[in-house]
C-alpha cells in the first residue's frame, strides 16, 4: 500500500489573508481553523484527490526560495486570461532567474512565497 498527499502546509505570518488568495486562486473553500491556522480545500473536502492546503501561523520571515512550490494551470481559459486574473487577485511577478523563453509564469503570493503558472491544460 501506498502513501498519498493529504495537505500542504505554509508557515505564514497571516493565514486569514493568504487562505483567502489560494481560495480565489484555487476555486477552495475554509474547511476547518485551529490554533490560528487555516486549512482551506476543495468543495467535497478532506480526503479527495487534492491535498489541502493549511497555512500555519509563524513570525519568522521567509527568508530564500521555497524549497518546495506549487504550480497551478488554469483550467477554464487560456494562460493568458488567468495570468490576468492571478495578478488581479494578489499575485506579483517574481523573479528566479527565468531566462524569459520559459512557457511558464513565475509569481509570487501576498506574502512573497512563489508558485508558477503553467499553460492550460487539455
Amino acid at each position: 500500500m501506498a502513501c498519498r498527499i493529504s495537505e500542504l502546509v505554509l508557515d505564514c505570518r497571516d493565514p486569514e489573508r493568504l487562505a483567502a488568495f489560494w481560495c480565489e486562486i484555487l476555486g477552495f473553500q475554509v474547511l476547518g481553523r485551529e490554533d490560528g491556522a487555516v486549512e482551506i480545500g476543495p468543495e467535497e473536502g478532506f480526503g479527495g484527490l487534492q491535498p489541502t492546503l493549511v497555512f500555519s501561523p509563524s513570525d519568522e520571515p521567509k527568508r530564500e526560495k521555497l524549497r518546495l512550490h506549487i504550480d497551478v494551470n488554469p483550467t477554464d481559459r487560456d494562460q493568458a486570461a488567468e495570468l490576468e486574473r492571478l495578478l488581479a487577485a494578489g499575485a506579483v511577478p517574481a523573479d528566479v532567474g527565468q531566462k524569459g523563453d520559459e512557457q511558464w509564469h513565475v509569481l509570487a503570493d501576498p506574502e512573497g512565497n512563489e508558485f508558477c503558472l503553467l499553460r492550460r491544460r487539455l
